[in-house]
């Protein structure tokens, strides 16, 4: 079970989870990001550099990613194709995504953008919080416990 991380857009502060929770588990962790990343050095932890443009890191990730595999991203079609490879997903604020939310996810991800391509302001996510890091870094742990192997 390797980790892929769509790097451009992870919080700073969900990567350094990351990078210690790759070393405790002694799991493969993939930084997938359009721009070198500065990384701790470690035999787990890598970045893959892709080109710029729309949804380039998304694609890598979804043409490398293998069942079982866990994908940390923020973009619920990336999710969606995720769970669709036989893989997990879970977002920067520890919502672990799986069949039964990631339709709703995307319902209203596609309202969202009709809204704001009609000129309706819908507003942004909240301010990411010490709740949203701790959330992450929980299910993050339940995860990797429920994935040992």
């Amino acid at each position: 079970m390797r980790i892929w991380v769509d790097a451009d857009a992870c919080p700073r502060v969900i990567k350094d989870i990351l990078y210690r929770a790759a070393e405790r588990a002694r799991k493969p962790l993939i930084l997938v990001a359009n721009k070198p990343m500065k990384i701790p050095p470690s035999p787990y932890i890598q970045t893959v550099l892709v080109g710029a443009g729309f949804d380039v890191a998304d694609q890598e990730i979804v043409r490398r990613l293998e069942p079982g595999d866990l994908v940390v991203t923020a973009d619920i079609p990336l999710a969606a194709e995720a769970l669709a490879k036989g893989g997990h997903a879970l977002n920067p604020r520890g919502e672990l995504y799986h069949e039964d939310n990631i339709r709703e996810r995307l319902v209203m991800r596609d309202l969202l953008d009709e809204l704001r391509g009609s000129g309706i302001e819908t507003g942004g996510p909240a301010a990411f919080s010490a709740g949203d890091r701790q959330a992450f870094a929980n299910q993050l742990d339940r995860f990797l416990a429920r994935n040992e192997r």
